[in-house]
């Protein structure tokens, strides 16, 4: 058995999977809500990450031997949200709670590092531009803000990378990972002691680098006591939770892109060689899979979009209620837009003050019409960047749908219409925690390569041909004018 750990925003998921790829046992363990002291905030403690993870995997295990599964686990990977910053002292304690990836806070230290390095050259050393969705702003915010704690950093590191600390000791980072910390020479796959310098981050600070699939740690006796995994287990560096996600459905070759909606939306696609927007619209990283690169859009507010409708208007309806509700309301919901900047956006505004909003609202809307809008307006969020990769050049043959986008009849359809292509499901889409697994087992030989792991186990099994693609890419066209009408009005 292989184990997958996807150390998630709402919760931990542990996954076990044997050599064809088969789910034996899951368990997932939910975190405490994100704390949000003033508006664009968002932090998480890491002991709960901990504490869900323990819980999680003990879960996993024990649902893995009541269902017969009794082989010993032979490798660990580790997935998990991006970008957030975990401070440890010297004695491996954690200094404060984590800024996570949704965290706005930061621009003024964007700008800073913009300013000091110039945005070319940033562009050039990490392939991306200043984002305060990236760990090393964060730091810089902490610096300025809370130079007591900052002056007792001695480990800098990500959400799943913390917990991997407590399975192993071990303080590691993978490629894929590491390419959102605004701190990795994405090109050539090291860290950039240029940036570190022009920032004033100590390297000492930055743990080891690793490939997706290299086995970088063992479960400590520790790690063991707490968790249930035998002592010794290889663990693999694994990759965040795009790149991981990204394994888990086959996004490895050039022209393979994947389309998931989780609280963010990633538009993912795999690249033979860096390819880097000058604009920095879109995120250029290594990929999980060594010697390969790979190119992605986010929206921020993608899941979380339907969420917040849920929980702020309909809080006794169940999301498929909900769904139900909006096919009855035709393609394009009668002119209703809405614009999906709760956490402001990244792709392709880079902008944290961006704010969301419905538009078009008229006597005749009803509440079927404002979950429509909902589902359509995360799409064209999405679509957007596709946009970007036809103004790149970036193919796109086959677009692969994941995470709770993927779960709905209506809302993948939706897809297909706005994207104007085909979208396939597949047989088993189980996330970042499989590509985790697969990564671990990999690493430790099961199969030859990442490429050849996924071609073992991953399995397509629907296609969804566009229907109502005119009418959708009509409405795109009016979307694409909220962004600057909404930033006229909202702009501090």
């Amino acid at each position: 058995m292989f184990l997958g750990i996807d150390v998630g925003t709402g919760g931990t998921r542990a996954l076990l999977i044997d050599r064809s790829g088969k789910v034996l046992a899951s368990h997932a363990a939910a975190h405490a809500p994100i704390h949000s002291e003033h508006i664009g905030w968002a932090e998480q403690d890491p002991e709960d990450w901990w504490r869900a993870a323990q819980e999680a995997i003990r879960g996993a295990l024990t649902a893995a031997v009541a269902a017969g599964h009794t082989t010993p686990v032979e490798a660990v990977g580790l997935t998990g949200q991006m970008h957030g910053c975990v401070m440890l002292d010297a004695a491996g304690h954690v200094l404060r709670p984590a800024l996570i990836w949704c965290d706005q806070r930061t621009q003024p230290q964007c700008d800073w590092l913009t300013e000091t390095i110039g945005y070319e050259r940033l562009i050039e050393l990490t392939a991306n531009p200043a984002l305060p969705n990236f760990t090393l702003t964060k730091l810089l915010w902490v610096r300025q803000h809370q130079l007591e704690i900052f002056s007792r950093i001695a480990h800098v590191m990500c959400p799943k990378d913390y917990v991997r600390f407590r399975l192993t000791g071990v303080y590691a980072i993978d490629m894929q990972e590491a390419s959102g910390t605004l701190l990795l020479d994405v090109v050539h796959r090291r860290w950039s002691t240029e940036v570190a310098e022009a920032a004033g981050i100590p390297m000492a600070w930055l743990p080891q680098l690793f490939e997706g699939p290299e086995i970088c740690a063992h479960i400590s006796s520790e790690g063991s006591a707490a968790t249930g995994i035998p002592a010794r287990t290889p663990v693999a560096a694994g990759a965040g939770d795009q790149g991981a996600g990204a394994v888990g459905m086959g996004i490895l070759a050039p022209g393979s892109v994947s389309a998931t909606i989780g609280t963010s939306g990633v538009v993912f696609a795999a690249t033979a060689a860096p390819t880097l927007d000058p604009k920095g619209r879109l995120h250029t990283f290594c990929h999980a899979a060594p010697g390969i690169w790979h190119v992605m859009g986010v929206t921020n507010g993608a899941g979380l979009s339907f969420r917040y409708l849920k929980d702020t208007f309909f809080p006794t309806n169940s999301y498929d209620d909900l769904t139900d509700l909006a096919s009855n309301v035709p393609p394009a919901s009668d002119g209703l837009l809405w614009a999906p900047y709760l956490f402001g956006e990244r792709t392709p505004h880079l902008d944290p003050d961006a704010r969301a909003a419905f538009v078009g609202i008229t006597a005749s809307t009803t509440s079927a019409h404002f979950v429509r809008a909902v589902l359509e307006g995360v799409a064209f969020s999405l679509k957007d960047t596709f946009t970007l990769f036809a103004e790149l050049g970036i193919p796109v043959d086959r677009i692969r749908l994941g995470g709770g986008g993927a779960r709905g009849p209506l809302w993948r359809q939706i897809q297909a219409d706005v994207y104007d292509h085909a979208v396939e499901l597949l047989e088993a889409e189980e996330g970042g925690a499989f590509g985790a697994a697969l990564l671990a087992g990999t690493g430790i030989g099961a199969w030859p390569s990442v490429e050849a792991a996924c071609e073992a186990t991953i399995r397509p099994a629907q296609v969804i041909a566009p229907q109502n693609s005119e009418t959708m890419a009509e409405a795109y066209r009016h979307y694409r004018r909220l962004y600057p009408a909404l930033r006229q009005v909202t702009a501090p």
